[in-house]
């Protein structure tokens, strides 16, 4: 594996996990040449998953793009990295469970909120707002109302 740092063709492991579905092998390496220590990810090859976007489009699942969207909605919140890539873990897995290898986007987005909203009640708030599309502050005191926030004075 070459080194993301000094590009080295080099490393060694030091480290091997499965991570929870047991389809994915977490290995912690070091390069042979700088010393430097970096994170590989070894997973199994399967069909491809499409995602059938709200305008129409078809699109491959990257489990990098719906991290990233919940990275965003988790930003200046205390939630470990390794929460919110267990939680697209998960959401992979039940995808690649159904019979379908197409997916509705808000399906997905629907399972995010869900694992959010037991999570952080503000992360989700905040991945709500964009998956929903609020128009206005009223939306967002509906939704706040959903999920049983009452409004302080």
């Amino acid at each position: 594996m070459r080194c993301p740092f000094c590009k080295h063709e080099e490393s060694r492991v030091l480290d091997s996990r499965s991570l929870d579905t047991g389809f994915t092998i977490r290995r912690r390496r070091e390069c042979a040449s700088c010393g430097r220590r970096f994170t590989t990810y070894e997973r199994v090859e399967s069909a491809p998953l499409w995602v059938q976007k709200k305008d129409g489009r078809r699109e491959l699942f990257s489990r990098e793009k719906l991290l990233g969207g919940m990275t965003k909605a988790c930003e200046k919140r205390p939630i470990k990295i390794a929460a919110l890539a267990a939680i697209v873990e998960q959401i992979e897995k039940t995808l690649r469970d159904r019979p379908e290898s197409e997916v509705p986007s808000g399906i997905i987005g629907q399972m995010v909120m869900e694992r959010l909203l037991e999570l952080d009640k503000v992360a989700y708030i905040r991945f709500a707002s964009v998956y929903r599309e609020f128009k206005d502050a009223g939306e967002i005191l509906d939704c706040l109302e959903e999920i049983g926030v009452r409004e302080r004075r």
